[in-house]
């Protein structure tokens, strides 16, 4: 076994972030593709059979073509380990995002070369630079007519505020896109088809004034590529891996992920760009990767990824040490101490069993709901991750039931759900209906659909004549008490028993914030931090 800081340099931890439609998930399985963890887009190579198991492994985005839910693929290739985070694309799920971009040392920007920089787009680069988290960028679809890529990487500059370099170059674009300039690699790549398939076919060359271009490209298309490719140096700093490795430089890769064009070129810059394993926020202090002992923190529980078992996995994010089949680790926010004997890594839906891992690796861990988002698992250390976040709803429904005798069925299935953290649940202090809070309205449409797939209830989603929810913190018992006998028709907990405000309208809540100022009214809480009331 090497040692740690071998182990850890080789690791490559990143998700793909884009608007829907943008041809993340294509991407996402063209790189399991080139990384040898699938045979073909769609099939998952497992002892020696293919079968159906790609990223979007829910019925529901099967069906819709969207991805819901993060997912996570681990697959190797150049010397590394990567471990792929494929994210929910659809603004509804941007919770589930941004936790996720927790667990990742870098990302790659994936923009439709027809559209550049979308809503979407901008809102999870946002979450990325507040962790300053270093992107690189995949311009996809130069197979279409698209923009020119001046135009893009001028709108990545000044919508983004980065610096922008080209690693690629594009030869032209929709039917007489001929292929790209490697300019980090000084090499001539090809479109060509094997089979029915693209490929792509790199040629060293030695520069661009190498006389065999002028055999492997028409006259015109060399003539703009030399021209362009002079312009963008000229124009564009050069390539900094500190500043890329800062959060402040993109460098930007074209190319067609459905013909597998440029797919090659993206992954060997990842493997030689893309940081390691980074230090951690926790609370007393910093988690640095390098540490002999093991920490790690859950940022997602997925409950029923197999249906059969009811099972629930809780996906950790290892910060440091060197993790080993059987490890005894502290759960910090009950004090036990838990042996973790059945840890899975992950290819999407499928599994295998873990039998060591190190920093920057996501393993998941099967259990009963006794692990939340939030936790942190040490090997003794009273430390805690921070930076996992919880958010208020944005729409919040009452949850109906066709058959009132099956009531404690729903209220178990609510509770696996708001384990996942996907959707919020709160039960109000007077009356007996659930209020559901999500951060998208998609998400009625997909917990119903959970609901009755998973579960076997038919529910339905009404209005609760709710317009918001805030966490209540409050340390002044006085002042607490006083809150809640006055609004205590407004007031419910939430999965975790958090005292949470639920007011009609903005006045309300405006009204409430100007007669109570001791008391708090939250938006986001950190998950699995007590927030502070007394009894009431």
């Amino acid at each position: 076994m090497p040692p740690l800081p071998d182990s850890v340099a080789r690791r490559r931890t990143f998700a793909i972030i884009a608007h829907p439609d943008a041809g993340k998930t294509t991407l996402t399985e063209k790189l399991l593709l080139y990384g040898g963890a699938i045979q073909l887009a769609g099939a998952v190579k497992a002892r020696g059979e293919q079968r159906r198991a790609r990223s979007d492994w829910m019925k529901v985005e099967r069906e819709r073509g969207i991805s819901v839910t993060a997912s996570v693929m681990t697959f190797d290739y150049d010397d590394c380990t990567f471990n792929l985070l494929d994210t929910p694309g659809h603004e509804d799920f941007s919770e589930d995002t941004y936790r996720t971009l927790t667990a990742v040392d870098s990302a790659v920007m994936v923009l439709d070369g027809a559209k550049g920089i979308e809503a979407q787009t901008r809102k999870l680069f946002e979450v990325c630079r507040l962790r300053d988290v270093p992107i690189v960028t995949f311009v996809n679809k130069f197979d279409r007519e698209a923009r020119d890529p001046f135009d893009l990487m001028s709108e990545i500059e000044e919508a983004l505020a980065l610096d922008v370099t080209p690693a690629s170059w594009p030869i032209g674009m929709g039917r007489d896109f001929l292929g790209c300039w490697d300019l980090f690699g000084d090499r001539l790549v090809l479109t060509a088809r094997s089979h029915g398939d693209h490929v792509d076919q790199g040629i060293a060359c030695q520069g661009l004034d190498d006389p065999k271009l002028d055999q492997l490209l028409p006259p015109t298309a060399l003539a703009k590529l030399r021209e362009d490719v002079e312009m963008a140096q000229g124009l564009c700093p050069e390539f900094d891996r500190d500043s890329y490795r800062g959060g402040h430089m993109t460098p930007v890769y074209f190319g067609s992920a459905i013909n597998n064009f440029g797919v090659r070129e993206l992954l060997h810059g990842l493997a030689r760009l893309a940081p390691p394993p980074r230090s951690q926020p926790a609370e007393p202090r910093t988690v640095m990767p390098d540490e002999d002992r093991v920490t790690g923190f859950v940022f997602k529980v997925q409950a029923n990824m197999d249906p059969n078992h009811r099972d629930r996995i809780a996906f950790l994010r290892l910060c440091s040490g060197h993790f080993r089949r059987g490890a005894k680790l502290r759960h910090v926010r009950t004090g036990k101490t838990m042996a973790v004997n059945n840890a899975v890594l992950f290819l999407a839906r499928d599994r295998e069993l873990a039998e060591d891992a190190w920093p920057g690796d996501i393993i998941g861990i099967p259990n009963h709901g006794s692990l939340r988002i939030g936790d942190t698992l040490t090997e003794g250390e009273e430390l805690r991750f921070t930076g996992v976040p919880s958010f208020a709803p944005e729409h919040l429904q009452r949850v109906r039931l066709d058959d009132p005798m099956r009531a404690k069925h729903l209220r178990k299935a609510l509770d696996h759900f708001a384990e996942e953290g996907a959707s919020q649940v709160f039960k109000p202090l007077t009356g007996a209906d659930w209020v559901v809070g999500v951060v998208g309205p998609l998400q009625f449409e997909v917990l119903a659909a959970r609901i009755e797939a998973e579960y076997g209830l038919p529910v339905r989603f009404e209005g609760a004549g709710v317009d918001s929810a805030r966490w209540i913190e409050c340390r002044d018992d006085v002042a607490l008490k006083k809150f809640v006998a006055a609004n205590r028709v407004s007031l419910a907990e939430d999965h975790d028993g958090a005292l949470v405000f639920l007011a009609r309208n903005s006045w309300q809540l405006n009204r409430a914030q100007e007669d109570h100022p001791e008391v708090r009214f939250l938006k986001t809480r950190e998950q699995n931090r007590k927030v502070e009331t007394s009894a009431y």
